[in-house]
């Protein structure tokens, strides 16, 4: 299980819930931190010390504060300068939001790797959330998951419409990261490249990346 998690949250009730949600998991090092800005110097401090953080779990949205402003004002813009500095850490979104769209954003642009909706049995489901996580596992609420990715549909982002036309170019696959990034594309990692395909495909119900490419050919998607 995961030794050192630090945890962005400015609401009590939210912050007692972790709280006995690492402790029933047997977490020892558990890391609160009211202020965005807070925790990326302490996930800096951590990197520094060779003594990094294995778990980011952060809200979204964090109230103002008049007395102490925040260069980083919400959990978007934290997990994008973390992403930064340490971009293998795992990262849970526990929150409020309920919009879909948002949260497919989420593991699209930002490639966390859960979400939780903060609701009336939230400490189970972030219980599973973290054993999914921690077994290299994607994971979300089970009433923010779209029903149509079961009828053999996807929602194409541009990055994927990008890798499909690279990968219909002759590119090998280990060279698309270098592609995207050449045209500011993210995520342009090759692990992030590996993730959308394998999603395209089993979305689909697709086994070849040649397959796909004729899926896409024959729906004028490139």
């Amino acid at each position: 299980m995961f030794k050192k998690v630090l945890i962005a949250e400015d609401h009590e009730h939210a912050n007692i819930s972790v709280r006995k949600t690492l402790e029933d998991l047997g977490i020892e090092h558990r890391d609160f931190r009211s202020y965005c800005d807070e925790a990326l110097q302490l996930l800096r401090i951590g990197i520094r010390q060779e003594q990094p953080f294995d778990l980011l779990i952060t809200d979204l949205s964090f109230d103002e504060d008049r007395n102490n402003i925040q260069k980083i004002k919400g959990g978007k813009e934290l997990i994008e300068a973390i992403r930064a500095v340490q971009p293998s850490l795992k990262i849970i979104v526990f929150s409020l939001e309920s919009n879909i769209d948002v949260v497919d954003d989420l593991f699209d642009d930002l490639d966390i790797d859960a979400y939780v909706r903060k609701a009336r049995y939230d400490a189970e489901d972030l219980k599973r959330a973290i054993d999914a996580v921690f077994n290299h596992k994607k994971y979300r609420s089970a009433d923010l998951r779209r029903n149509s990715r079961t009828d053999n549909s996807y929602d194409f982002k541009v990055v994927d419409i990008e890798i499909i036309t690279l990968l219909c170019k002759g590119t090998p696959q280990k060279n698309i990261p270098a592609c995207l990034l050449e045209k500011n594309i993210k995520p342009a990692g090759l692990s992030s490249v590996e993730k959308r395909l394998n999603a395209m495909k089993t979305a689909l119900n697709i086994s070849t990346n040649e397959q796909l490419i004729a899926y896409c050919k024959d729906r004028r998607i490139i």
